[in-house]
């Protein structure tokens, strides 16, 4: 950290500056002629010669005044020569004038001090603290030289002694503290000026000790010390004493916060920042400590961030280093630092929510790196390495190849030149370390790895077993020797970084350092296990998951991720912590959504997760079906599937029992849970700063992205305390908790509901009825492959187009095997369990079913003449969640009075829709139609004409978007388009039916995650519709009109007039494809692509 003081010269009021005072207003010239004059004067007199003692005294002077304006070490050392020889010559007095010893022995104090410290010479330092402690035991008003003046210098020169390492840390900064004491005694106010560089000294020590991994022993000491000195400083103080304490304060919290991680000592020195940088106080401040600060506010936001996992901490570091790189004042060293630390924030950044401007920003930064790079001081060391390594270890900068070599020779002549021990010795190692790095990503070389490595041993012998900074060689050795294992497979390299990841573990490094640490070690271990079949090292890297999963201090996603992995290992051995695995994913599953701001950025982390993670649930339930535990099975599918309408769901929750009983709690859980969904189901804003951001003095840097992520964290924290609030309640505690088994099975109150859990560990079939336990049905060996094959069957043929002879042959394919695969052992349990033909029955599909037709399966064996198949014996629906058939039942104020139907259609884009309009306009005398054709139809008119409809009829084209399953849309005027995002956000309390007469209403989209069940039917059920009519793929245009027309007869025909038309809409449509089958002409495929979802 560049917080260390600068040499600070004695006091204005000291004497000894007074008695050289003159010596400010002549030029160096004018300091030759005198010294001339004075050793003309010496070499006149002998030694005890009154002359030339006052001579020796005043050569002294001129001497040190001349070093001030020459810095020349020459200078100065003769300076410390002539003050010895005086303080040892007789004292003389002449013409009322007394050669002070008392003042010749600080100034030679403080000339020692600062040769020490410019000049790296710790012997100095030992001296003037020796001198300064003599004269601080002797009365010294009779000399004209107040006590504060050696106390503040003694301060100063015990500073310099723990910089240089010439003596005990612990012991010289609890004197400093002793000694800052003594000025904030009673007699304080009597100071003139406030001994602020005594107190700036104090917080100097403490960043030595941290820079060079100590624990501060005296920390809690130090900062009552300077939280007394902030509270206590005169307001006549100058006007850089406040801003320059509270800076000191603000950075021994910082390093206590690196070790406590309180949040009250984080809080406590952001605020000592913000009095500091206080836009509306500019002139209480210089300049000076304004960027201090700033940087230190950056730093501050910085290692929060690098120890907690959170989200916003990161937005808000991106943010605050923005502005500081802004600074025009701020220094080459610290430009690469935060240019570093800004392009690994970036990458992960992009990583996290695949923001393709924040991978730009990122790859920009690194571009500037190599220019800063090479301007950059190859001697540079300390706390600056140590957070470029933390900012910059995942960017790699391309170095010119002739560059880095000139650099690894440079370094290497540095080092042989450098003594060893000294901190450039040790930081040219890693420097050498690194750069071999670089290098052998340029040549494939393996002697520039084993050159890296020899460095990285080199760094990591050169420092101490209790540096708290020994995690990163230790970090940098582990990750080359992996390297090394990479290129040429030889297992002695993965042994040693197995060592060393162990090592780290036992470092007091930061928690989030060792949940990495864990990852990569288990990684390790489980390949060691895969090359030598050593059994104990997936044992161990078990053991280590299990103690990774829980730390706090990790992203969600990351835990998510790491107890997925654990689960599959100990599945895979029959170990006895499978079950928690499982358990432990499951209870973060949630969490790891709600860690992006926007389900659209949801869905794409649920991709980059990848199939381990998003089978965790269908594998979880699949080891609960294998150990009987079938309610817990529907469960955890319920929980674990449609994560995104669940959350989503969520933030609908009614709340009569808690609006009863507590009107203010309910209020503002519902105010919060509309914030949060409007964040949720916002469009991604952009991760680039606007015009401002960043730029403007007082602004925070934060761009629109990063706003919505701090706020959304915001809300989650409290919706998540207000939940806890609620319940504690009594009777409220199971508010918003997984729904149990008995509530989730009311799902089958009208007819079983089937479940199929596609699984490579085990595949099976469960059937929910009302009132008794789920019915499990044995699956064949191979039911996971063929199902896939099903699936990859189709996806193929549909190439060739979905009216080809290839498709058709393959679609009679796959479900004439669906019926021998699923179909047939299905009816023949419906039959055994006495469910009646023609009964209501719902598939809740998982994985690859979720794009089969399930529906259509057969032909089904039969003594008639005409073939039969599932939707002949049974009425079909599908639901995505058993949560979401529950709530399409729950009770509607609506009667069975006339209802009101909103037709959109673009017979411009469809010509042949003109018959389908003509179809539901008929429909007046039965429904009240209002329609929105051509021009009328612009996604804002038909949100609004949903609003008062109770059942809606489209006849548009549905469009996907690969790999965008919120940008699924229908088509309207002019192709605008109304988005899934869209309707997700709508809220349609009177909605009861829609007829989705659209191509792909309900498909999944390519690339998207088949058990979320993102596509237009579902998102209309999710908005209020209770059953909605859909498409698997594209449509023929004249089938809208004949289905329209023989749907809407059987659903105003139908002889149950006590049902509503939302229950009587499944039966319709079967009625309504059957008799499209019959119609000469019809492919396979036209019939069998609508389907029914809901109630």
């Amino acid at each position: 950290m560049a917080l260390k003081r600068k040499p600070e010269s004695p006091s204005p009021n000291c004497p000894g500056n007074r008695l050289t005072s003159h010596f400010f207003t002549v030029s160096i010239t004018d300091i030759d002629d005198r010294i001339a004059i004075l050793q003309n004067v010496l070499s006149r007199h002998p030694r005890p010669h009154s002359e030339y003692i006052i001579g020796v005294n005043t050569l002294a002077k001129a001497r040190f005044m001349r070093y001030k304006l020459s810095q020349q070490k020459e200078d100065l050392d003769k300076s410390i020569l002539h003050f010895t020889e005086a303080i040892l010559l007789p004292p003389v007095s002449r013409d009322g004038l007394s050669l002070n010893i008392v003042n010749l022995l600080l100034f030679l104090a403080f000339a020692l001090l600062i040769r020490s410290e410019k000049f790296e010479q710790p012997e100095d330092v030992k001296y003037s603290i020796e001198y300064l402690r003599y004269l601080r035991r002797h009365p010294l008003d009779s000399f004209d030289l107040f006590k504060p003046t050696a106390t503040r210098l003694l301060i100063e020169a015990l500073d310099v002694q723990v910089d240089l390492e010439a003596g005990d840390g612990t012991q010289d900064v609890n004197e400093m503290v002793d000694l800052c004491r003594e000025f904030l005694g009673p007699n304080i106010f009597k100071f003139t000026d406030f001994p602020v560089a005594a107190f700036k000294a104090l917080g100097g020590a403490v960043i030595g000790e941290w820079d060079r991994g100590r624990t501060v022993q005296s920390l809690d000491k130090v900062v009552e010390c300077l939280r007394d000195a902030a509270r206590l400083c005169p307001p006549g103080s100058s006007s850089e004493s406040h801003p320059v304490l509270f800076v000191a304060l603000a950075v021994t919290l910082l390093i206590r916060f690196a070790g406590t991680h309180s949040n009250e000592d984080y809080e406590e020195g952001t605020a000592l920042l913000e009095r500091v940088l206080d836009p509306n106080r500019p002139r209480e401040c210089p300049d000076s400590v304004r960027d201090l600060a700033l940087h230190l506010a950056g730093v501050f936001a910085f290692t929060r961030s690098a120890i907690f996992g959170n989200p916003e901490y990161s937005e808000i570091t991106i943010s605050r280093l923005r502005t500081f790189l802004n600074s025009s004042s701020i220094n080459e060293p610290f430009r690469l630092l935060i240019t570093s630390i800004l392009a690994g924030k970036n990458r992960e950044r992009f990583r996290h929510y695949n923001l393709a401007e924040s991978l730009e920003e990122a790859n920009s930064y690194t571009s500037q790196l190599v220019d800063l790079s090479s301007s950059q001081s190859l001697e540079e060391s300390g706390a600056l390495s140590r957070l470029l390594f933390l900012g910059s270890n995942a960017v790699r900068v391309s170095y010119p190849m002739e560059k880095m070599t000139e650099e690894i020779q440079h370094l290497e002549e540095l080092l042989s030149n450098t003594p060893p021990g000294t901190p450039h010795h040790t930081d040219f190692f890693s420097k050498l370390e690194d750069r071999y790095k670089l290098k052998y990503y340029h040549t494939n070389d393996i002697s520039d790895i084993e050159e890296s490595i020899k460095y990285s041993r080199l760094s990591l012998d050169a420092t101490h077993s209790h540096d708290h900074w020994r995690f990163i060689p230790l970090i940098s050795l582990r990750d080359v020797l992996l390297l090394a294992f990479r290129k040429t497979s030889k297992i002695n390299y993965l042994d040693e970084s197995i060592t060393a990841g162990y090592e780290i573990l036992e470092l007091e490094c930061p928690r989030l350092a060792h949940f990495s640490a864990i990852q990569r070690l288990a990684s390790s271990l489980f390949t060691r296990e895969q090359l030598l079949g050593r059994r104990e090292d997936r044992l161990e890297a078990i053991r280590l998951m299990t103690m990774a999963v829980d730390n706090q201090y990790a992203p969600e996603p990351d835990r998510f991720r790491l107890s997925c992995q654990w689960a599959i290992l100990a599945r895979d051995i029959g170990h006895s912590t499978t079950l928690t695995a499982y358990k432990t994913a499951m209870s973060l599953v949630q969490k790891s959504l709600s860690f992006a701001p926007t389900v659209s950025i949801q869905h794409t982390r649920l991709v980059t997760m990848g199939e381990d993670c998003q089978t965790m649930p269908l594998d979880y339930a699949s080891f609960q079906i294998k150990l009987g535990r079938f309610e817990e099975a529907v469960e955890t599918l319920e929980q674990g599937r449609a994560l995104l309408w669940s959350e989503m769901r969520g933030l609908r929750t009614p709340m009569v029992r808690l609006i009863e009983e507590n009107p203010p709690l309910a209020k503002r859980f519902a105010d919060i849970n509309q914030e949060l969904e409007a964040l949720t189901t916002f469009i991604t804003p952009s991760g680039r700063p606007e015009m401002g951001d960043g730029v403007g003095e007082g602004s925070d840097g934060m761009d629109p992205f990063g706003r919505l992520v701090v706020k959304q964290r915001k809300l989650v924290e409290e919706r998540g305390a207000l939940i806890s609030q609620i319940r504690g309640r009594p009777g409220l505690e199971g508010f918003l908790k997984a729904p149990s088994f008995i509530s989730l099975r009311s799902a089958a109150s009208l007819g079983p509901v089937i479940i199929i859990n596609h699984c490579r560990w085990r595949s099976d079939i469960l059937i929910i009825f009302h009132r008794s336990l789920p019915c499990s049905i044995p699956t064949a060996d191979d039911f996971y492959n063929r199902a896939n094959k099903l699936r990859d069957e189709l996806v193929e043929a549909r190439k060739h187009g979905l009216d080809s002879v290839e498709y058709q042959d393959a679609l009679t394919s796959v479900l004439k095997d669906l019926y021998e695969l699923v179909g047939k052992p299905v009816i023949t349990r419906l039959r055994l369990l006495g469910v009646p033909e023609q009964s209501r029955v719902w598939w809740c599909p998982t994985s690859v079913f979720c794009s089969l037709p399930l529906h259509a399966m057969g032909p089904i064996p039969s003594s008639g003449n005409r073939d039969r198949y599932f939707s002949d014996l049974y009425i079909p629906s599908y639901t995505p969640s058993l949560s979401a058939l529950i709530e399409s039942r729950e009770a509607s104020p609506q009667t069975l009075e006339k209802p009101s139907l909103l037709l959109v259609a673009q017979p411009e884009d469809l010509p042949r829709v003109k018959g389908e309009i003509k179809v539901v306009r008929s429909l007046e005398p039965r429904a009240t139609v209002a329609d929105l054709v051509s021009s009328e139809a612009t996604p804002s008119s038909v949100v609004e004409g949903l609003r008062g409809s109770r059942f809606a009829h489209f006849a548009c084209h549905g469009v996907l978007e690969t790999g965008k399953p919120f940008d699924a849309s229908f088509k309207l005027h002019g192709g605008s388009r109304l988005t899934l995002l869209d309707i997700a956000r709508s809220r349609l309390p009177d909605a009861e039916f829609a007829f989705l007469s659209c191509c792909h209403a309900a498909e999944i989209t390519q690339e998207s995650i088949a058990d979320e069940a993102l596509h237009l039917t579902a998102a209309m059920q999710y908005c209020g519709f209770r059953s909605v009519v859909g498409t698997m793929w594209e449509m023929a245009d004249t089938d809208g009109r004949d289905l329209a027309k023989s749907f809407y007869k059987s659903l105003f025909s139908s002889q149950e007039t006590r049902e509503p038309y939302y229950e009587r809409s499944a039966g319709a449509l079967r009625d309504a494809t059957q008799r499209l089958r019959r119609k000469r002409g019809i492919t396979l495929e036209r019939w069998v692509n609508f389907v029914h979802y809901g109630a």
